[in-house]
Protein backbone atom coordinates (compact mmCIF):
# COMPACT_ATOMS: atom_id res chain seq x y z
CA UNK A 1 0.00 0.00 0.00
CA UNK A 2 1.44 3.52 -0.72
CA UNK A 3 1.68 6.47 1.94
CA UNK A 4 -0.25 9.10 1.05
CA UNK A 5 0.92 12.69 2.11
CA UNK A 6 -0.69 13.15 5.67
CA UNK A 7 0.59 9.46 6.52
CA UNK A 8 3.95 10.60 5.31
CA UNK A 9 4.06 13.72 7.37
CA UNK A 10 2.46 12.00 10.27
CA UNK A 11 5.44 9.33 10.20
CA UNK A 12 8.16 11.60 9.57
CA UNK A 13 7.56 13.92 12.86
CA UNK A 14 7.40 10.61 14.71
CA UNK A 15 10.25 9.14 13.39
CA UNK A 16 8.53 5.43 13.73
CA UNK A 17 8.58 3.86 10.53
CA UNK A 18 10.41 1.88 7.83
CA UNK A 19 9.15 2.99 4.35
CA UNK A 20 6.90 0.09 3.85
CA UNK A 21 5.21 -0.13 7.21
CA UNK A 22 1.56 1.65 7.00
CA UNK A 23 0.16 1.13 10.57
CA UNK A 24 -3.44 2.37 11.61
CA UNK A 25 -3.92 6.19 13.38
CA UNK A 26 -3.76 3.38 16.82
CA UNK A 27 -0.87 2.03 16.18
CA UNK A 28 0.78 4.71 14.97
CA UNK A 29 -0.09 6.78 18.42
CA UNK A 30 1.09 3.91 20.55
CA UNK A 31 4.44 3.77 19.04
CA UNK A 32 4.67 7.36 18.74
CA UNK A 33 4.27 7.44 22.47
CA UNK A 34 6.33 4.30 22.66
CA UNK A 35 9.36 5.89 21.52
CA UNK A 36 8.87 9.24 22.43
CA UNK A 37 8.39 7.88 26.42
CA UNK A 38 10.15 4.70 26.96
CA UNK A 39 13.21 5.95 29.01
CA UNK A 40 11.15 8.30 30.99
CA UNK A 41 7.91 5.84 31.91
CA UNK A 42 10.76 3.04 32.30
CA UNK A 43 12.82 5.29 34.66
CA UNK A 44 9.97 6.17 36.82
CA UNK A 45 8.71 3.11 37.33
CA UNK A 46 12.37 1.75 38.71
CA UNK A 47 12.23 4.15 40.94
CA UNK A 48 8.42 3.31 42.31
CA UNK A 49 9.14 0.00 42.72
CA UNK A 50 11.12 -0.02 46.07
CA UNK A 51 8.06 2.63 46.99
CA UNK A 52 5.20 1.43 49.24
CA UNK A 53 1.70 2.45 48.47
CA UNK A 54 0.34 5.53 51.06
CA UNK A 55 -3.55 6.07 51.35
CA UNK A 56 -5.98 9.01 52.67
CA UNK A 57 -6.12 6.35 56.05
CA UNK A 58 -2.22 7.60 56.98
CA UNK A 59 -3.80 10.94 57.34
CA UNK A 60 -6.21 12.53 59.21
CA UNK A 61 -7.00 16.48 60.09
CA UNK A 62 -8.93 17.61 63.01
CA UNK A 63 -10.86 19.63 60.55
CA UNK A 64 -12.46 16.70 58.35
CA UNK A 65 -15.85 15.67 59.30
CA UNK A 66 -15.65 12.54 57.80
CA UNK A 67 -13.75 9.44 59.15
CA UNK A 68 -10.43 7.89 58.74
CA UNK A 69 -11.42 6.43 55.51
CA UNK A 70 -13.36 9.83 53.93
CA UNK A 71 -11.22 11.84 51.80
CA UNK A 72 -11.45 15.56 52.87
CA UNK A 73 -10.06 18.47 51.22
CA UNK A 74 -10.62 22.52 51.59
CA UNK A 75 -11.50 24.92 48.59
CA UNK A 76 -8.56 26.09 47.19
CA UNK A 77 -9.50 29.71 47.29
CA UNK A 78 -10.50 30.67 50.49
CA UNK A 79 -9.38 32.34 53.06
CA UNK A 80 -9.51 33.70 56.28
CA UNK A 81 -11.45 36.89 56.36
CA UNK A 82 -9.03 39.25 58.06
CA UNK A 83 -12.20 41.81 59.23
CA UNK A 84 -13.41 37.93 61.19
CA UNK A 85 -10.86 35.88 61.51
CA UNK A 86 -12.81 33.43 63.37
CA UNK A 87 -15.78 33.50 60.89
CA UNK A 88 -16.40 31.83 57.25
CA UNK A 89 -13.88 31.85 54.90
CA UNK A 90 -13.82 34.19 52.49
CA UNK A 91 -13.22 33.69 48.42
CA UNK A 92 -9.54 34.97 46.68
CA UNK A 93 -10.48 33.45 43.31
CA UNK A 94 -7.34 32.21 41.88
CA UNK A 95 -5.00 32.35 44.84
CA UNK A 96 -4.75 29.16 46.44
CA UNK A 97 -4.44 28.83 50.46
CA UNK A 98 -1.37 27.06 51.32
CA UNK A 99 -2.64 26.47 54.48
CA UNK A 100 -4.84 24.25 53.76
CA UNK A 101 -4.88 20.82 54.89
CA UNK A 102 -3.49 18.79 51.49
CA UNK A 103 -2.04 15.61 52.64
CA UNK A 104 -5.19 13.16 51.16
CA UNK A 105 -5.03 15.25 47.71
CA UNK A 106 -1.50 14.62 47.79
CA UNK A 107 -1.11 10.68 48.38
CA UNK A 108 -3.88 10.43 45.77
CA UNK A 109 -1.94 12.47 43.37
CA UNK A 110 0.68 10.50 43.86
CA UNK A 111 -1.20 7.11 43.30
CA UNK A 112 -2.04 9.13 40.16
CA UNK A 113 1.37 9.46 39.06
CA UNK A 114 2.94 5.95 40.00
CA UNK A 115 0.24 3.57 39.21
CA UNK A 116 -0.39 4.17 35.32
CA UNK A 117 3.45 4.67 35.35
CA UNK A 118 3.82 1.12 36.72
CA UNK A 119 1.32 0.25 34.12
CA UNK A 120 2.90 1.68 31.08
CA UNK A 121 6.10 -0.11 32.04
CA UNK A 122 4.24 -3.36 31.93
CA UNK A 123 2.79 -2.79 28.66
CA UNK A 124 6.47 -1.76 27.12
CA UNK A 125 7.98 -4.41 29.16
CA UNK A 126 5.41 -8.09 29.99
CA UNK A 127 8.06 -7.74 33.04
CA UNK A 128 5.33 -9.00 35.97
CA UNK A 129 7.47 -6.98 38.76
CA UNK A 130 5.10 -3.69 37.34
CA UNK A 131 2.32 -5.27 37.17
CA UNK A 132 2.30 -6.55 40.79
CA UNK A 133 3.71 -3.62 42.21
CA UNK A 134 0.84 -1.36 40.08
CA UNK A 135 -1.65 -4.13 41.88
CA UNK A 136 -0.33 -2.70 45.26
CA UNK A 137 -1.56 -0.12 44.93
CA UNK A 138 -4.78 -0.70 43.68
CA UNK A 139 -5.09 -3.00 46.52
CA UNK A 140 -4.34 -0.34 48.84
CA UNK A 141 -6.68 2.21 47.99
CA UNK A 142 -9.80 0.34 46.86
CA UNK A 143 -9.61 -3.53 48.49
CA UNK A 144 -7.65 -3.87 51.93
CA UNK A 145 -10.44 -2.79 54.58
CA UNK A 146 -7.89 -1.14 56.37
CA UNK A 147 -6.02 1.06 53.72
CA UNK A 148 -9.48 1.63 51.41
CA UNK A 149 -11.01 4.89 51.03
CA UNK A 150 -14.49 4.96 51.14
CA UNK A 151 -16.47 5.37 47.31
CA UNK A 152 -17.65 9.06 47.97
CA UNK A 153 -16.49 12.50 48.58
CA UNK A 154 -19.19 14.17 50.68
CA UNK A 155 -16.22 15.96 52.97
CA UNK A 156 -14.03 17.21 49.51
CA UNK A 157 -13.31 21.01 48.76
CA UNK A 158 -14.81 21.89 52.05
CA UNK A 159 -15.05 25.45 53.37
CA UNK A 160 -14.80 26.41 57.10
CA UNK A 161 -17.72 27.73 58.28
CA UNK A 162 -19.74 27.69 55.29
CA UNK A 163 -19.90 23.41 53.95
CA UNK A 164 -18.56 20.29 55.42
CA UNK A 165 -18.07 19.63 51.23
CA UNK A 166 -19.01 20.76 47.52
CA UNK A 167 -20.17 19.49 44.45
CA UNK A 168 -16.77 21.43 43.33
CA UNK A 169 -14.61 18.90 45.18
CA UNK A 170 -15.91 16.28 42.54
CA UNK A 171 -13.04 17.19 40.44
CA UNK A 172 -10.17 16.09 43.12
CA UNK A 173 -11.04 12.83 41.62
CA UNK A 174 -9.72 13.58 38.58
CA UNK A 175 -6.60 12.06 39.57
CA UNK A 176 -7.99 8.75 39.63
CA UNK A 177 -9.36 9.19 36.03
CA UNK A 178 -5.79 7.69 34.58
CA UNK A 179 -5.35 4.97 37.25
CA UNK A 180 -9.00 3.58 36.31
CA UNK A 181 -7.59 3.60 32.70
CA UNK A 182 -4.35 1.71 33.51
CA UNK A 183 -6.53 -0.87 35.92
CA UNK A 184 -8.29 -1.65 32.42
CA UNK A 185 -5.34 -2.69 31.02
CA UNK A 186 -4.02 -5.11 33.63
CA UNK A 187 -4.50 -8.55 33.81
CA UNK A 188 -3.73 -11.85 36.82
CA UNK A 189 -0.50 -10.29 37.14
CA UNK A 190 -1.58 -7.48 38.70
CA UNK A 191 -4.50 -8.64 40.59
CA UNK A 192 -6.52 -12.19 41.15
CA UNK A 193 -9.74 -12.09 39.96
CA UNK A 194 -11.17 -11.41 43.45
CA UNK A 195 -9.55 -8.28 44.00
CA UNK A 196 -9.96 -6.78 40.54
CA UNK A 197 -13.30 -7.48 41.31
CA UNK A 198 -13.03 -5.65 44.22
CA UNK A 199 -11.54 -2.81 42.23
CA UNK A 200 -14.55 -2.53 39.77
CA UNK A 201 -16.79 -2.94 42.64
CA UNK A 202 -15.41 0.29 44.20
CA UNK A 203 -15.43 2.28 40.80
CA UNK A 204 -19.21 1.03 40.62
CA UNK A 205 -19.88 2.70 43.85
CA UNK A 206 -17.93 5.61 43.56
CA UNK A 207 -19.98 6.43 39.75
CA UNK A 208 -23.36 5.81 41.08
CA UNK A 209 -22.22 8.24 43.69
CA UNK A 210 -20.93 10.74 41.07
CA UNK A 211 -24.28 10.40 39.10
CA UNK A 212 -27.12 9.97 41.95
CA UNK A 213 -25.98 12.16 44.79
CA UNK A 214 -26.79 15.82 44.79
CA UNK A 215 -23.33 17.05 44.28
CA UNK A 216 -22.15 14.73 41.30
CA UNK A 217 -25.54 16.41 39.92
CA UNK A 218 -24.98 19.86 40.38
CA UNK A 219 -21.06 19.26 39.27
CA UNK A 220 -22.38 17.22 35.84
CA UNK A 221 -24.21 20.36 35.18
CA UNK A 222 -21.55 22.92 35.94
CA UNK A 223 -20.70 25.30 33.34
CA UNK A 224 -17.16 25.29 33.24
CA UNK A 225 -13.98 22.68 33.12
CA UNK A 226 -15.80 21.39 36.32
CA UNK A 227 -18.90 19.87 33.93
CA UNK A 228 -15.97 18.24 31.65
CA UNK A 229 -14.09 16.66 34.17
CA UNK A 230 -16.93 15.19 36.06
CA UNK A 231 -17.86 13.60 31.98
CA UNK A 232 -13.79 12.19 31.51
CA UNK A 233 -14.01 10.27 35.65
CA UNK A 234 -17.85 9.52 34.95
CA UNK A 235 -16.77 8.20 31.13
CA UNK A 236 -13.48 5.93 32.42
CA UNK A 237 -14.64 4.51 35.61
CA UNK A 238 -17.78 3.08 33.12
CA UNK A 239 -15.32 1.78 31.12
CA UNK A 240 -12.89 -0.12 33.45
CA UNK A 241 -16.82 -1.83 34.88
CA UNK A 242 -18.20 -2.48 31.51
CA UNK A 243 -21.20 -0.06 31.88
CA UNK A 244 -21.71 1.56 28.15
CA UNK A 245 -24.69 2.49 28.67
CA UNK A 246 -23.47 6.01 30.99
CA UNK A 247 -20.68 6.17 28.38
CA UNK A 248 -22.94 6.46 25.52
CA UNK A 249 -25.32 9.05 27.30
CA UNK A 250 -21.85 10.85 27.92
CA UNK A 251 -21.12 10.84 23.94
CA UNK A 252 -24.68 12.02 22.82
CA UNK A 253 -24.48 14.91 26.07
CA UNK A 254 -21.17 15.76 24.54
CA UNK A 255 -22.26 16.47 21.23
CA UNK A 256 -25.56 17.94 22.26
CA UNK A 257 -24.57 20.24 25.42
CA UNK A 258 -20.88 20.17 26.29
CA UNK A 259 -19.27 21.26 23.64
CA UNK A 260 -21.68 23.91 22.35
CA UNK A 261 -21.70 25.46 25.80
CA UNK A 262 -18.13 25.56 26.62
CA UNK A 263 -16.75 26.33 23.33
CA UNK A 264 -16.46 29.58 21.30
CA UNK A 265 -16.58 30.77 18.17
CA UNK A 266 -13.07 31.13 17.87
CA UNK A 267 -12.13 28.03 19.47
CA UNK A 268 -11.41 29.40 22.89
CA UNK A 269 -12.78 28.27 26.34
CA UNK A 270 -15.09 31.82 27.11
CA UNK A 271 -15.78 30.94 30.65
CA UNK A 272 -12.19 29.87 31.39
CA UNK A 273 -11.03 33.50 30.19
CA UNK A 274 -13.28 35.13 32.62
CA UNK A 275 -10.93 33.50 35.22
CA UNK A 276 -8.06 35.01 37.34
CA UNK A 277 -5.89 32.21 35.65
CA UNK A 278 -7.72 32.10 31.73
CA UNK A 279 -4.22 30.77 30.20
CA UNK A 280 -3.59 27.53 33.21
CA UNK A 281 -7.54 26.98 32.52
CA UNK A 282 -7.98 26.97 29.13
CA UNK A 283 -4.80 24.66 28.52
CA UNK A 284 -6.65 22.35 31.66
CA UNK A 285 -10.29 22.16 29.65
CA UNK A 286 -9.22 21.47 26.85
CA UNK A 287 -6.80 18.49 27.96
CA UNK A 288 -9.93 16.76 29.99
CA UNK A 289 -11.96 17.86 27.10
CA UNK A 290 -9.65 16.07 24.72
CA UNK A 291 -9.41 13.15 26.71
CA UNK A 292 -13.04 12.68 27.29
CA UNK A 293 -12.75 12.36 23.09
CA UNK A 294 -9.92 10.01 23.41
CA UNK A 295 -11.92 7.90 26.35
CA UNK A 296 -15.27 7.67 24.28
CA UNK A 297 -13.27 6.23 21.10
CA UNK A 298 -15.22 3.41 20.02
CA UNK A 299 -18.55 4.72 21.84
CA UNK A 300 -19.69 6.08 18.45
CA UNK A 301 -18.56 9.11 16.63
CA UNK A 302 -15.25 10.03 16.89
CA UNK A 303 -15.70 13.35 19.51
CA UNK A 304 -11.72 14.44 18.78
CA UNK A 305 -12.75 14.99 14.88
CA UNK A 306 -16.61 16.07 15.68
CA UNK A 307 -17.54 19.54 14.88
CA UNK A 308 -20.68 21.57 15.35
CA UNK A 309 -22.52 22.65 11.79
CA UNK A 310 -20.32 26.12 12.59
CA UNK A 311 -17.11 24.71 12.89
CA UNK A 312 -16.83 24.18 16.72
CA UNK A 313 -14.98 21.44 17.94
CA UNK A 314 -11.49 19.97 19.13
CA UNK A 315 -9.92 20.45 15.97
CA UNK A 316 -10.53 23.93 16.22
CA UNK A 317 -9.86 24.46 20.02
CA UNK A 318 -6.62 23.16 18.93
CA UNK A 319 -6.44 25.45 16.72
CA UNK A 320 -6.55 28.42 19.01
CA UNK A 321 -4.57 26.99 21.69
CA UNK A 322 -1.66 25.64 19.51
CA UNK A 323 0.14 29.46 18.93
CA UNK A 324 0.32 29.57 22.78
CA UNK A 325 1.57 26.61 24.09
CA UNK A 326 4.39 26.85 21.36
CA UNK A 327 4.50 30.68 22.76
CA UNK A 328 3.00 31.95 25.64
CA UNK A 329 4.61 35.71 25.21
CA UNK A 330 1.73 36.00 22.40
CA UNK A 331 -0.88 35.05 24.59
CA UNK A 332 -3.19 37.89 24.14
CA UNK A 333 -5.60 37.80 27.73
CA UNK A 334 -4.53 38.69 30.75
CA UNK A 335 -1.75 36.86 32.79
CA UNK A 336 -2.48 34.13 35.46
CA UNK A 337 -2.55 35.19 38.69
CA UNK A 338 -0.47 32.34 40.11
CA UNK A 339 2.59 30.21 38.33
CA UNK A 340 2.14 31.74 34.91
CA UNK A 341 5.68 30.98 34.67
CA UNK A 342 5.51 27.10 35.33
CA UNK A 343 3.50 26.66 32.00
CA UNK A 344 3.11 25.24 29.63
CA UNK A 345 3.23 21.04 30.46
CA UNK A 346 3.00 18.78 27.91
CA UNK A 347 -0.07 19.05 26.64
CA UNK A 348 -1.87 15.54 26.40
CA UNK A 349 -4.81 17.28 24.12
CA UNK A 350 -1.80 18.20 21.45
CA UNK A 351 -0.95 14.80 21.01
CA UNK A 352 -4.39 13.22 20.56
CA UNK A 353 -5.70 16.47 18.29
CA UNK A 354 -2.64 15.89 16.40
CA UNK A 355 -2.88 12.61 15.65
CA UNK A 356 -6.93 12.91 14.74
CA UNK A 357 -6.80 16.40 13.32
CA UNK A 358 -3.82 15.37 11.11
CA UNK A 359 -1.43 18.26 12.71
CA UNK A 360 2.05 16.85 12.27
CA UNK A 361 3.08 20.24 14.22
CA UNK A 362 0.83 19.30 16.97
CA UNK A 363 2.56 16.51 17.77
CA UNK A 364 6.46 18.02 17.02
CA UNK A 365 5.29 20.50 19.61
CA UNK A 366 3.90 17.88 22.25
CA UNK A 367 7.04 16.00 22.33
CA UNK A 368 9.11 18.92 23.01
CA UNK A 369 7.28 20.11 26.15
CA UNK A 370 7.59 19.38 29.75
CA UNK A 371 6.35 15.74 30.32
CA UNK A 372 6.48 15.97 34.54
CA UNK A 373 5.96 19.51 35.84
CA UNK A 374 7.11 19.96 39.46
CA UNK A 375 4.21 22.89 40.27
CA UNK A 376 2.11 21.48 42.30
CA UNK A 377 -0.54 23.35 40.91
CA UNK A 378 0.06 22.66 37.77
CA UNK A 379 0.57 18.79 38.73
CA UNK A 380 -3.14 19.35 40.31
CA UNK A 381 -4.41 20.55 36.91
CA UNK A 382 -2.43 17.70 34.94
CA UNK A 383 -4.33 14.24 35.09
CA UNK A 384 -3.33 12.87 31.98
CA UNK A 385 0.59 12.15 32.38
CA UNK A 386 0.60 8.20 30.29
CA UNK A 387 -0.53 8.74 27.18
CA UNK A 388 1.07 5.14 26.25
CA UNK A 389 -2.62 3.91 28.36
CA UNK A 390 -4.62 6.18 26.14
CA UNK A 391 -3.75 5.27 22.17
Amino acid sequence: MLWNRRDFCLSAVAGLFAPKALASSESTGYRLVAQTDRARILRAAQQYLSLAPVTITSFHSPKSPGGLHDFFSQADYFWPDPKNPHGPYINRDGQSNPENFDDHRRVMVELSIRMPALTAAWRLTHEKRYAQKAGDYLRAWFVTPATRMNPNLEFSQGVIGRSTGRSYGIIDTLHLVEVARAASLLDRSALSPNDMDAVKDWFHDYLQWMTTSQKGKDERSALNNHATCWALQASEYARLIGDESIRKEIHAWFVQTLLSSQLGQNGSFPRELDRTKPYSYSIFNFDVMAGLAQSLIGTGQNLTTFSLPDGRGLCKAAEFLFPYLKDKTRWPYRKDVEHFDALPARSPGLLFSGLACHRPEYIALWKQLNPDPTDKEIIRNYPIRQPLLWV
